[in-house]
């Protein structure tokens, strides 16, 4: 069986990680953006998470000639019509870091009771073939948003995401729960089929 290089379009390690440790098993040689420094990025100016990753995939195949998985997540938040959305990643601004994005969101909830800060996280994520073709899935997890930042893992907005079932944040989570449980672990286990699909048959 030939082994695969598979694309991750990012330059986001900590994104990286977590989609290596979740395809695990899979015969695929891993490249992602740093591999490619002289691509240009990809402007994820889509209305929604589904729009962005489909774009990034699409491009990041056609210009790279290889097989090629990009995602984008939101967190839906419905206290404040369910920003921040398509916009999570640059909230604070377009250079925000996940502290700045954080503190916004502890600001725009001040007030809310916990029970009101009910919130959803949703990754959609695409996988391109260089011919253009494409595969788009979603997962999505519910929780509640907290007033102060829990736990040293994950990254973004994992220190507010608290889920009561297992009381804790993303971010006190060890990596393995977490993914087995995240949106994009559901996201990625519902396109996992394709890549499998990709590697024994070289097509879609």
């Amino acid at each position: 069986m030939k082994r695969y290089d598979l694309m991750i379009a990012t330059k986001n390690l900590n994104k990286v990680k977590e989609i290596k440790k979740i395809i695990t098993g899979y015969d695929v040689n891993i490249m992602t953006f740093i591999d490619f420094p002289q691509m240009p990025d990809v402007v994820e100016d889509g209305s929604t998470i589904e729009e962005n990753s489909k774009k990034k995939a699409i491009e990041t195949a056609k210009y790279t000639g290889l097989v090629s998985i990009a995602d984008d997540t939101g967190l839906f938040v419905d206290a404040i019509n369910g920003e921040p959305g398509v916009f999570s990643a640059r909230w604070a601004g377009e250079d925000a870091t996940y502290m700045d994005n954080n503190k916004k969101l502890i600001e725009k909830l001040s007030g809310f009771k916990y029970e009101e800060r009910t919130a959803t996280f949703r990754c959609a994520i695409t996988l391109a073939m260089p011919s253009g073709f494409f595969v788009t899935e979603v997962g999505e997890i519910k929780g509640y948003i907290i007033d102060q930042l829990r736990g040293e893992n994950g990254f973004g907005y994992d220190p507010l995401f608290y889920l009561p079932e297992y009381k804790k944040t993303f971010a006190e989570m060890d990596m393995d729960l977490k993914n087995r449980i995240s949106h994009r672990a559901i996201a990625l286990s519902r396109i996992g089929a394709v890549i499998k699909k990709v590697i024994e048959n070289g097509k879609i």
